[in-house]
């Protein structure tokens, strides 16, 4: 089986990581797809460096299929993926009308189950 990552070099992106993996079993695939559009995707050896349980588990997606989002679904249902794990920010509630959301529309629009996490803050 697979996990999916929608990636984003960012406090959400990391706790999505992660929790990946802590949500995968030994020797599952887990594969990073970039949420946002135009973000520097990290090499293998990057990821498995700082996260040293996905060492020789772990794939980077350079699809660009233009939405983030798009993007994210499509590789899940492509790889078969049994999940697809997620970083959530805050956003204004002006901010999503105006912008949209890719967690939103992954959440909306997946066909496998998807785990949102949020960063933990620290000194709480």
């Amino acid at each position: 089986m697979t996990i999916v990552i929608a990636y984003a070099d960012t406090p959400p992106g990391h706790a999505a990581v992660t929790a990946a993996v802590a949500e995968s079993r030994e020797g599952e695939k887990v594969v990073i797809v970039p949420a946002v559009r135009g973000e520097r995707v990290p090499e293998v050896a990057e990821v498995e460096t700082r996260w040293p349980d996905l060492v020789g588990r772990v794939e980077v997606e350079r699809g660009d299929l233009g939405d983030p989002s798009d993007t994210v679904i499509q590789v899940s249902q492509r790889l078969d993926a049994r999940l697809i794990v997620l970083g959530l920010r805050a956003r204004t509630p002006v901010g999503k009308l105006v912008f949209g959301s890719t967690a939103q529309r992954i959440l909306l629009d997946a066909t496998c189950p998807v785990l949102a996490v949020k960063p933990t803050v620290e000194g709480l």
